[in-house]
């Protein structure tokens, strides 16, 4: 069996207004659009993947939260209706999508390996968090690819942010050498924003876009600082001032999904494509890429 590999890694943010805003014939609610930017964001990361040959999209989620270890999807099939608990007037998505479960208990058996606490969840009625279902969505809305779905332990709010990335650095290495085993090509999603301090109140119209702006100049800051560092190739530096970062600008980076991005793509040193810089209810959300073939060249 021929050595898999990590084909592409981007930074994949769920916004539930970007599906909104697409009108896709699984969500019930309409919209007059919005959100361009971040939309035609998402057009150009799926034109990078086209030429791509890959088997399965793992999906780093952190609305899929678990306090007690990793968890990872460990049923075949999943079909049923998501509704976003914040915003049920925009995103309600009717959902069919597969597991690769092979694939995903081989992770969860390297994660193991890591001496990191793991469980398969075997539950065929568990519903599928949005982060998952709106990042696997705006990246390949035609759903032909099995997905590997990992939680996103919260052991920053038991311990601290500097535990946390310890754990996801070994969660990463393990997905990577798990999928090289694996004879599978992969492309993985971290489903997070960067800075996320929201507004408080929805305008009448939400996709409104007289309204939406970052929620703050510091905000815009720190998300600029983090990308740049990106576009350097300086993920290790990224990596060391991930807890400022997430403190400083209340940030989805909390959950782990980009440090273990980072990890398992083995802290690239050549540049990031960054796609689309926006605001989503002033949360700072950034479209990125990370080819390593780059590294190659």
């Amino acid at each position: 069996m021929s050595k898999g590999e990590i084909v592409m890694g981007a930074l994949a943010p769920h916004p539930p207004h970007l599906v909104y805003a697409e009108n896709p014939p699984q969500n019930e609610a309409t919209a007059e659009g919005g959100w361009e930017e971040l939309r035609w964001g998402y057009e150009r990361l799926r034109d990078s993947l086209s030429e791509k040959d890959y088997d399965v999209i793992i999906i780093h989620t952190p609305h899929w939260a678990t306090f007690v270890g990793t968890h990872f999807l460990g049923v075949e099939k999943f079909k049923s209706l998501s509704v976003d608990p914040i915003f049920p007037n925009i995103f309600r998505y009717n959902y069919d999508l597969t597991v690769d479960v092979e694939l995903s208990k081989a992770i969860h058996d390297s994660a193991a390996e890591e001496g990191l606490l793991v469980k398969m969840m075997e539950n065929p009625d568990f519903r599928i968090d949005y982060g998952t279902i709106t990042s696997g969505h705006l990246v390949n809305p035609k759903w032909d690819k099995p997905i590997v779905c990992i939680s996103s332990n919260r052991s920053k709010f038991y311990f601290n942010s500097e535990l946390m990335q310890a754990n996801m650095i070994k969660l990463g290495k393990a997905t990577r050498r798990a999928v090289e085993a694996s004879g599978k090509k992969a492309l993985l999603l971290s489903s997070n924003s960067l800075s996320h301090r929201h507004f408080t109140t929805e305008p009448e119209i939400p996709e409104d876009m007289s309204k939406e702006h970052i929620t703050n100049h510091n905000q815009y800051l720190w998300d600029m600082k983090m990308i740049n560092l990106m576009k350097e190739g300086k993920t290790k530096e990224l990596i060391d001032l991930m807890p400022d970062f997430t403190e400083q600008t209340v940030a989805e980076t909390e959950a782990g999904c980009l440090t273990w991005l980072m990890s398992a793509l083995d802290f690239p040193d050549y540049k990031a494509t960054v796609h689309a810089y926006g605001t989503v209810i002033g949360t700072g959300n950034a479209i990125i890429g990370w080819d390593p073939k780059k590294a190659k060249i």
